[in-house]
C-alpha cells in the first residue's frame, strides 16, 4: 500500500482513525455502564419485591401462607418473566408464584444467614437464565421457629433487551458526534496548514519576482524557523550571484585590454603590408571575443535569478535612444509600440542585453525602419523586433534558428546576439522564433512566460 503523499489527507486519515477508535471505546463503555446501572436498578426492584413477600408471610395451623402477594402483574402471568418462591426448610413446604406454573426455582443450597441477601444466576422456566435475589427469615410459630428461604427472580432476557435498546439509541448519537468531530478536525487541519500554504505562496511570489523575501511577521513558532532558513538561503544565493557577476565583470575587464592591444597590433601589421597575417590574427581575436562574450553572458545567467517584474516600455525606449545616436541608427525610424503596463520577469541587465542584441541586429540590416512591439497573449508576453531589411536573404532561417549552430560559424554579425538572446530566454523558459516581418525584413519574436521559472542557461 502506497503511503498518502498529501499531508492534509494523512492528518484527516489519522483523525478519522482516532475518532472511530474513540467512538467504539465510548460506545462499549457507555453500554457496559448502562448495563451495570440497569442491573443494580433491577436488583433494587427485586429487593423491594423481596421485602413485600417477607412482609406478607405468616404461619398458622395450616402452615406457611401469604396473605398479600406482590402487585406486579408479571407474577400472575404464566412464565411472565418475574417469579417468587418461598421454601419452608422446617416443614419442607414450598410457596411459589403463578408465573412459575409447574416449575421451581433451583436455588443453590449455600449457607444463608438471617438478614443476608444473596444474588445468584439460576436456570428458570423454558431454559431462561434468571437473576435471583434470595434472603433467609425466621418466623415464630406454635410448633417452633420456621426457617424460610425467600427468592425473587427476573428473566435476564429483559435486562439484555433494555441494554440492546440503549445501544441502538446510542448509535445515531455517537454517529452524529463522530461527524461533528470530523468536521472539527478538518477545520483544524485546514487552519493548521494555512501557514504552510502561505510559505508556498511566498516562495512562488519570490520565484515570479513579486517579492524578495518571505514575510516572517505572523508566522507561527513552528514555521518561523523554516521562514528564517529560506530567507537565509536566499541571502546566501544573492551573495553568490553578486560574487559571480563581479568575477564575470572582472574577467571581461581583464580580457578587454589584451584584446584591444591585439587590435592595435593587427592594425600595425596591416600598415606594414602583412594583410594575410593580420586577417588571420583578426579572425582569431574575433572568435576569442565572441566566445568570451558568450561565456560571460552564460555565467551571469547560470548564477542569476529572476527577482522582479521589470517594466518593458522604458527599457526598450532607452535602448532605442542609444541606437538612434549610432551612425547606423541615426538615419532610421526606430519605433516603440509597447504599452506602459507590460512587464516581464527578466533581470534588467539581461533584458537590456536581450533587447539590445536583437535591436542592434535589426538596425544593422534595416533600410529605413525598425519596430519594437509587445503584447500580452494568454499567459505570456510576446515581444517582436522587426525591420524592413533584406530578411532571410541575408540571414538564412535555417542557420539563425538552429540551436546547434555555433555563432562563429554563421558568417554574419547576427550569430552571437541571437545565441545570447536564446540563452537569456531559455533561462526563463522563454522561446526565440525568427520569421518574416510584416515590414518586409526579419522579425525576432520573443515569447516570455508571465510567471517565469529560472532554469539557468541550456
Amino acid at each position: 500500500m502506497k503511503p498518502l503523499r498529501s499531508l492534509r489527507l494523512r492528518l484527516i486519515a489519522f483523525a478519522a482513525i482516532v475518532v472511530v477508535a474513540a467512538l467504539v471505546v465510548t460506545g462499549i463503555s457507555l453500554s457496559a455502564l448502562f448495563a451495570g446501572h440497569l442491573e443494580r436498578r433491577i436488583g433494587q426492584e427485586l429487593d423491594t419485591h423481596l421485602n413485600q413477600l417477607v412482609g406478607g408471610l405468616r404461619i398458622d395451623a395450616n402452615g406457611v401462607s401469604l396473605f398479600r402477594e406482590p402487585v406486579d402483574p408479571r407474577f400472575a402471568a404464566v412464565f411472565g418473566g418475574l417469579y417468587w418462591q418461598v421454601n419452608d426448610l422446617t416443614s419442607q413446604t414450598v410457596l411459589r408464584s403463578r408465573s412459575l406454573w409447574d416449575t421451581y426455582l433451583e436455588v443453590p443450597g449455600d449457607v444463608l444467614s438471617p438478614g443476608e441477601i444473596h444474588v445468584h444466576d439460576v436456570e428458570g422456566p423454558q431454559g431462561a437464565t434468571l437473576l435471583t435475589h434470595e434472603a433467609m427469615i425466621v418466623l415464630s410459630a406454635p410448633d417452633g421457629d420456621h426457617r424460610l428461604r425467600v427468592a425473587v427472580a427476573i428473566d435476564r432476557e429483559d435486562i439484555t433487551a433494555l441494554a440492546a435498546g440503549f445501544s441502538r439509541d446510542l448509535a445515531p448519537v455517537l454517529g452524529l458526534l463522530g461527524l461533528v468531530l470530523m468536521i472539527g478536525f478538518m477545520v483544524q487541519v485546514r487552519e493548521g496548514l494555512k501557514p504552510v500554504h502561505r510559505v508556498v505562496a511566498g516562495v512562488n511570489a519570490i520565484r515570479t519576482g513579486r517579492e524578495k523575501r518571505l514575510e516572517r511577521d505572523g508566522a507561527p513558532r513552528e514555521i518561523a524557523p523554516l521562514v528564517d532558513e529560506v530567507n537565509s538561503l536566499l541571502d546566501a544565493q544573492d551573495d553568490a550571484i553578486k560574487r559571480a557577476r563581479d568575477r564575470a565583470a572582472n574577467l571581461a575587464h581583464g580580457l578587454k585590454t589584451p584584446l584591444t592591444a591585439l587590435e592595435g597590433d593587427i592594425a600595425r601589421l596591416r600598415s606594414k603590408g602583412e594583410v594575410e597575417i593580420a586577417d588571420e590574427i583578426s579572425d582569431v581575436a574575433l572568435r576569442m571575443r565572441r566566445h568570451t562574450d558568450r561565456e560571460l553572458a552564460r555565467a551571469r545567467l547560470r548564477h542569476g535569478r529572476t527577482t522582479a517584474q521589470v517594466p518593458l516600455a522604458p527599457n526598450v525606449a532607452a535602448i532605442l535612444r542609444t541606437l538612434k545616436r549610432t551612425p547606423e541608427g541615426e538615419a532610421l525610424d526606430l519605433e516603440c509600440e509597447i504599452d506602459q503596463s507590460i512587464t516581464v520577469p527578466i533581470d534588467v541587465d539581461d533584458l537590456n542585453e536581450l533587447i539590445g542584441n536583437l535591436a542592434e541586429n535589426a538596425v544593422r540590416h534595416a533600410r529605413s525602419r525598425v519596430r519594437v512591439s509587445a503584447a500580452m497573449q494568454a499567459d505570456e508576453v510576446v515581444i517582436r523586433i522587426g525591420d524592413d531589411g533584406p530578411g532571410f536573404s541575408a540571414a538564412p532561417k535555417s542557420d539563425l534558428g538552429s540551436p546547434r549552430k555555433r555563432e562563429d560559424e554563421c558568417g554574419h554579425g547576427a550569430g552571437l546576439g541571437l545565441a545570447i538572446a536564446g540563452d537569456i530566454l531559455g533561462s526563463v523558459n522563454g522561446r526565440l522564433e525568427l520569421d518574416q516581418s510584416d515590414l518586409g525584413g526579419l522579425e525576432a519574436r520573443m515569447k516570455v512566460p508571465v510567471h517565469a521559472r529560472f532554469t539557468g542557461p541550456g
